[in-house]
């Protein structure tokens, strides 16, 4: 029975976090001057702390999330749900078997991870760092640049990790 994981997903949606970062906030071709401009972020402070410690985390960070995003774009992981997750475990009825026989990979398309991912990043990302960003005195620049970035890396996480099985 194939499962509703595929582990090489979670680091490829981790790295493809940490290029889309690359592009939307460099200052010759996204958002880079913004952001740092919003953010109060200057050149000198950019060239401070230990980036190998930053990338590192970022990525550990980004695998967390796709972790919990498979949860949103795979639908089969309710049918794990349901049988309280090993399908191999006894006393699983042969009905679960039938139902993953009929629907195991429906809906596990780019375009339906990538839909979830949104909807994950409008309605998780955007209030979480709008919220923050108030708090903090920040401005709307500053919480669409940092939402905005982490919608369309949510669309493209959820993407990976739904059609990748």
């Amino acid at each position: 029975m194939e499962l509703p994981i595929n582990p090489v997903a979670i680091p490829i949606a981790a790295v493809a976090a940490l290029v889309i970062g690359a592009v939307w906030y460099n200052p010759k071709f996204g958002f880079g001057n913004v952001w740092m401009r919003e953010s109060g972020m200057t050149e000198e402070k950019m060239k401070t702390g230990k980036m190998g410690v930053i990338f590192g985390l970022a990525l550990v960070f980004a695998a967390i999330l796709s972790v919990l995003l498979m949860q949103f774009t795979n639908h089969q992981w309710g049918a794990f749900g349901m049988i309280g997750g090993d399908p191999a475990a006894e006393g699983v009825l042969p009905s679960f078997q039938a139902f993953m026989d009929d629907y195991g990979n429906a809906f596990r398309t780019f375009k339906h991870g990538a839909l979830h991912g949104g909807i994950f990043g409008v309605f998780g990302a955007l209030p979480i760092i709008g919220t923050i960003a108030l708090f903090e005195r920040k401005s709307a620049k500053y919480i669409f640049v940092n939402s905005g970035y982490w919608i369309v890396t949510l669309i493209i996480m959820g993407g990976i990790l739904c059609a990748w099985h």
